[in-house]
């Protein structure tokens, strides 16, 4: 491929790390005490990339405006916390990814909507915290979909967008990065709904497998000989 790019920023849950035995664990523990049956981990996983009001109201189907739901969710961000990357790992060939463009002298790094309060425990359980730039919604006045996120990460890292590929698994990343002139790979193998399509979402390209965005990263971020 004659165009190579700078560095490579990603998403964080469902895009870099399998973060969703976590929540599948505390939802669960929360339901059984509530003495509700389990989840299915499936059903789960399928509203992660929502975050953590969807969790709720999938696992106890209330709605934001019961008097119960914010106590809830923070027992639940709670545990989260406490409980933080038991479960939770990079997903196959991501680690190999990393180890790569630091070899290489490629920067990268995360554009997340999850708190940052999370996000560091999170990367610091999994030795994750030399990344180059980290940007969470605490950050800006503007979480993704809007590119406020993209451009602060790109300014962090010393790079114009259009030097820098952006990698997500909800149709909101790829509109991020659409709407900072980014170049962007849409994670199929995340935490898509089963009634959307990555496809669909218009990246510039389309990776089934954290396996494929590895391949496909190396090339894309290969500098000529």
């Amino acid at each position: 491929m004659s165009k190579t790019y700078q560095a490579i920023l990603f998403d964080l849950d469902g895009t870099l790390i399998d973060t969703a035995g976590d929540f599948i664990a505390v939802l669960n523990q929360m339901r059984s005490a509530a003495h509700l049956p389990l989840l299915e981990e499936h059903a789960i996983r399928a509203v992660v990339s929502d975050g953590a009001r969807a969790m709720i109201k999938l696992a106890f189907g209330i709605e934001e405006n019961d008097p119960k739901f914010a106590s809830i969710r923070q027992q639940f961000l709670d545990l989260y916390l406490e409980n933080i990357a038991n479960h939770s790992h990079l997903f196959p060939g991501l680690e190999q990814l990393l180890a790569w463009c630091q070899a290489q002298q490629i920067p990268w790094g995360i554009v997340t909507n999850k708190p940052r309060l999370y996000s560091e425990a999170l990367l610091e359980k999994l030795n994750l915290a030399h990344l180059g730039t980290l940007v969470c919604p605490d950050d800006v006045k503007h979480a993704k979909p809007h590119p406020e996120p993209m451009l602060k990460a790109c300014a962090q890292l010393g790079i114009t967008p259009e030097q820098c590929l952006y990698v997500g698994d909800h149709v909101r990343d790829i509109d991020a990065g659409k709407n900072a002139n980014m170049p962007t790979i849409a994670a199929g193998y995340g935490y898509v709904h089963t009634a959307d399509s990555a496809l669909s979402w218009q990246a510039d390209w389309t990776v089934q497998s954290s396996i494929d965005l590895h391949k496909l990263a190396v090339n894309l971020l290969r500098k000529p000989i």
